[in-house]
């Protein structure tokens, strides 16, 4: 069985690793997709996309990772809502399949409209209909990460088994996120540009905090909270 204090450095090594790869993986898709002609360019920019997809697949995995390393010190305190943190994890990465899947048909269809096998005409449809799947993918990724991170922040925040301000960090900030989220599914903001960054900002931080406080301190557990006392032979405690 793996210690709590390797779960609590895998756990925070995985939490580093999904955001590195996502914010890098998002910064490479959308520097294409911005292009005027994207679709046209694609093939001079096929390693950007092929990458960005690759990253975005290492930071699916991880968060899964992380929801089965977390499931086994969770279940002991609410078995239903860490079954649904690691479902709703797996969800999350499904939509990161979709998210994905955009770089790569960019890649494929601009190869078929650099060898004609793609008609011309269809790249300006193509064009917004791939900006729009990216978008989409975006909104379904952080509505899920919203309600599954507000699961794993109230389920820490009960155990106790980091300290108490760092879980409110993220049970107020992911309850923004889900808020701004469905803000953006009704057009009223864009999470990913503008003002609507603010939704993403608490989570992100308590995304930061987190792994940083795992790795440097691991989680806290029943014996550290309740240390008991030492007796001396004079039966003074100590």
């Amino acid at each position: 069985m793996i210690s709590t204090r390797r779960t609590a450095v895998l756990v925070g090594l995985l939490f580093l690793i999904a955001t590195a790869t996502f914010l890098i993986a998002d910064a490479l898709i959308v520097g294409v997709l911005d292009g005027t002609n994207y679709l046209v360019d694609a093939p001079a920019n096929a390693t950007a996309l092929t990458t960005g997809a690759l990253l975005a697949f290492v930071d699916g995995l991880a968060i899964v990772g992380i929801a089965v390393l977390l499931y086994p010190l969770l279940k002991d305190h609410s078995e239903p809502l860490a079954h649904g943190y690691v479902g709703l994890r797996v969800a999350e990465l499904a939509a990161i399949l979709i998210y994905l899947a955009t770089p790569l048909l960019v890649v494929t269809v601009g190869d078929g409209l650099a060898d004609g096998t793609v008609d011309q005409s269809a790249s300006q449809h193509l064009s917004s209909l791939f900006q729009a799947q990216h978008d989409v993918a975006i909104v379904m990724v952080y509505l899920f990460t919203s309600v599954a991170g507000l699961i794993l922040a109230y389920l820490l925040y009960r155990t106790r088994l980091i300290p108490r301000w760092i879980a409110i960090l993220g049970v107020v900030g992911y309850p923004v996120l889900l808020i701004g989220t469905v803000l953006d599914m009704f057009d009223v903001i864009d999470v990913t540009q503008g003002a609507g960054l603010l939704a993403v900002i608490p989570g992100g931080l308590f995304e930061l905090i987190l792994p940083i406080w795992l790795l440097a301190k691991g989680f806290t557990t029943p014996d550290q909270d309740t240390a008991p006392t030492s007796v001396n032979p004079t039966g003074r405690t100590l």
